[in-house]
């Protein structure tokens, strides 16, 4: 039986895992058209998060909050530090640590992840580029193992920019971060 009032209440109860699906659907459609995620989305999310942490939960929740940001911008720094990645994603997921602390944040990262690599994968194959997409996708891969200095990898990645097919990361942000919340029931 569909209860209107019941699920009305749910969402309510759920106010904040509400408020970061609605920014990162928000994110994800920027990204989507402008390949960027801006800091109009991405630093207030991170900042209301440590305060409705430390508001509704103390120092304790603030703490949390701030280990979720932690673990936000560790899972996805590193990318950024080889040219991997734009900082609008990193602190995207950020801002959702900020929200949901850190174990949340490395469960729904996994999931964007999966769904990153569905999404890549499924890019590549629409445009019938697989040959060029997988010899970069192992140059690259020789480059991080060989090179290792992240400023270096930073350059090559910059100068290789314009032939790489681009991934709006904010959208498997989103996608892997919303279904993790309905998985778990954080939605309802």
């Amino acid at each position: 039986m569909f209860d209107a009032q019941l699920i009305l209440e749910r969402i309510v109860d759920n106010w904040p895992v509400w408020l970061v699906t609605v920014t990162l659907v928000v994110a994800a459609t920027i990204d989507g058209v402008k390949l960027k995620v801006p800091n109009w989305i991405t630093l207030p999310m991170i900042v209301t998060g440590w305060i409705y942490s430390g508001v509704f939960f103390g120092w304790e929740g603030l703490g949390w909050s701030l280990a979720g940001t932690a673990v936000g911008l560790g899972l996805l720094l590193p990318a950024y530090a080889i040219g991997g990645m734009g900082a609008g994603d990193v602190k995207l997921l950020a801002g959702v640590g900020a929200w949901v602390w850190s174990t949340v944040t490395l469960y729904a990262f996994c999931l964007s992840a999966v769904f990153g690599a569905v999404i890549a994968v499924a890019m590549v194959l629409y445009r019938r580029a697989w040959s060029k997409h997988k010899n970069q996708f192992f140059m690259i891969f020789h480059e991080i193992l060989t090179v290792r200095d992240p400023n270096v990898l930073s350059e090559i990645a910059a100068e290789r920019k314009s032939s790489m097919l681009l991934l709006p990361y904010g959208i498997p942000i989103a996608i892997g971060t919303i279904c993790y919340f309905a998985l778990t029931g954080m939605l309802l």
